[in-house]
């Protein structure tokens, strides 16, 4: 199955792709992954899976177990744009297993390998300029 997957790094970057990983079927939250797994270009990275989501885009909550959908009372965290003290809500997550439901996966970098993560994601590297509007020239109309 086809996962997309959300790389983050110590830095502060992010790296983007989408890779088939049937050989995460059954792992949960907060375990680690050998970089090989990925391809000979992670060789000597090791991950942590730190998070993720399903197709409906409910999180996968590392205090739930399963993979089924459970409603909790939460305090903090997704979805909790309250500010007030002592505010809880009921909000829908996942549990903490990957199954074929699950769409994204977040995974930190833990260990780096040989090849830095740049490297293997070249195009993910270039910023993006701001995009510059063209001004039309107004055309004033004499009566």
């Amino acid at each position: 199955m086809v996962f997309k997957f959300i790389i983050g790094d110590n830095k502060g970057k992010a790296w983007r792709m989408e890779r088939d990983a049937d050989f995460l079927m059954g792992k949960s939250i907060g375990e680690e992954i050998d970089g090989k797994e990925f391809g000979e270009d992670f060789s000597g990275y090791l991950f942590l899976l730190s998070g993720g989501s399903d197709l409906s885009g409910f999180p996968l909550s590392k205090d739930v177990e399963g993979l089924g959908l459970r409603r909790l009372m939460l305090k903090k965290g997704w979805g909790m744009n309250d500010k007030r003290d002592g505010v809880r809500l009921r909000k829908t997550v996942r549990g903490k297993v990957i199954s074929e439901k699950v769409v994204q996966i977040n995974i930190k970098v833990l260990k780096h390998g040989k090849k830095k993560l740049e490297e293997i994601f070249p195009d993910q590297n270039k910023k993006e300029e701001p995009k510059v509007e063209e001004k039309k020239a107004e055309v004033a109309v004499v009566a």
